[in-house]
């Protein structure tokens, strides 16, 4: 698994898809694939941190979530925009969803072969 954050709108996606010769129809976008998906090839998860949103909204637990998809399709890039940078929410939910967004970043970076953050357009590889 590899792992590209960075701001919005920096290019992110533009960036994983160049540098690994992937098609636009492989990124899955602020969605999981479910169980149900059996796919080859690498799939791409994009807007990670909009995929979290839903799932808190809706009473989910992404964290358990992320886990189980990562243990069926370890072959995947996961991109995420950085969140928690900023003045911190004044909605109690808008706080759970940056403060969980930012510890499942931390547990996808410790798991991640590569992490890298992509600005401008820029990948800057940080492990």
């Amino acid at each position: 698994m590899k792992l590209v954050i960075g701001g919005c709108a920096q290019g992110k996606r533009r960036y994983v898809l160049r540098k690994y010769q992937l098609k636009d129809e492989t990124v899955w976008d602020g969605v999981i694939p479910d169980d149900k998906w059996n796919g080859t090839g690498t799939v791409v998860i994009d807007h990670l941190h909009l995929w979290v949103r839903s799932r808190l909204s809706e009473g989910g637990c992404p964290e358990e979530e992320i886990e189980a998809f990562l243990a069926r399709c370890e072959d995947c890039i996961i991109i995420c925009d950085e969140i928690g940078n900023g003045i911190v929410p004044m909605e109690a939910f808008e706080r759970e969803y940056r403060e969980r967004t930012g510890r499942i970043l931390v547990r996808l970076a410790k798991r991640a072969k590569e992490v890298e953050r992509v600005l401008c357009g820029i990948g800057q590889r940080i492990k």
